[in-house]
């Protein structure tokens, strides 16, 4: 793949062969975040577990302490008194069977998709049409709840939700460019502290196998898993 003049500027700046310090692998990715508009910065782990074993799913969610610093657009299924909480959480979005019949006419202007625990029957229609985009609501994430309004306050917050994909791999967005170093370590060192709390205990050997931090169009900075723990 042909890079441009910003990519191939930034990475000069990285040595592929070192495995950097958390601060300084965030430090770099901050740097190597060039572009006109302010790029995510995220984190890739690879995990030391078989995501095709059941009893070796990781998968869960935290509040980022400052944040996605994105704009999130909430999708509420429920009825009566709890979308009237949702609406007043802040949902942009909250129904029941006309949500469905838009979504399944291909509309997808939404990011978070929260569900009271009554609508899953309904909401399970989409499957096919969530499931693939990890939106599918789901109670591990929090995201299936009687509570939908703390659920939306937490989403508008910065919440996000870590899980494996079929390579072993997690992909979470830690900030943006412009949050500078120590925030964004803060919000690493949350993220990486759930995931290494949830181990499987059937996970053998080095949990933490590999882990990359990379701004939208910058280079990958690979951080020495020794220090992160697992």
């Amino acid at each position: 793949m042909k890079h441009g003049k910003k990519y191939v500027d930034s990475a000069k700046l990285v040595d592929s062969s070192t495995l950097y310090d958390i601060s300084d692998a965030l430090d770099l990715a901050v740097k190597t975040g060039k572009a006109k508009f302010d790029e995510t910065v995220e984190v890739h782990v690879r995990l030391g577990v078989d995501s095709r074993h059941a009893d070796q799913q990781v998968r869960g969610a935290i509040v980022l302490p400052h944040g996605t610093g994105k704009q999130v657009r909430v999708l509420v299924f429920a009825k009566g008194d709890k979308a009237t909480a949702a609406q007043e959480a802040g949902a942009e979005f909250v129904g029941d069977d006309d949500l469905i019949a838009k979504i399944n006419g291909g509309w997808m202007d939404f990011d978070v998709v929260i569900a009271s625990p009554d609508m899953m029957g309904v909401v399970g229609r989409l499957g096919k049409v969530l499931g693939p985009r990890g939106l599918m609501p789901n109670p591990k994430a929090g995201t299936v709840t009687p509570d939908v309004a703390k659920a939306v306050t937490e989403a508008k917050a910065g919440k996000i939700e870590y899980r494996l994909d079929k390579t072993n791999i997690i992909h979470c967005p830690i900030g943006k460019v412009s949050f500078g170093t120590d925030k964004l370590r803060e919000n690493f060192e949350a993220l990486l502290g759930a995931i290494v709390r949830a181990k499987p205990a059937a996970a053998k050997g080095q949990y933490i196998r590999s882990c990359v931090v990379a701004s939208t169009m910058g280079p990958g900075v690979k951080i020495n898993p020794a220090k992160i723990g697992g």
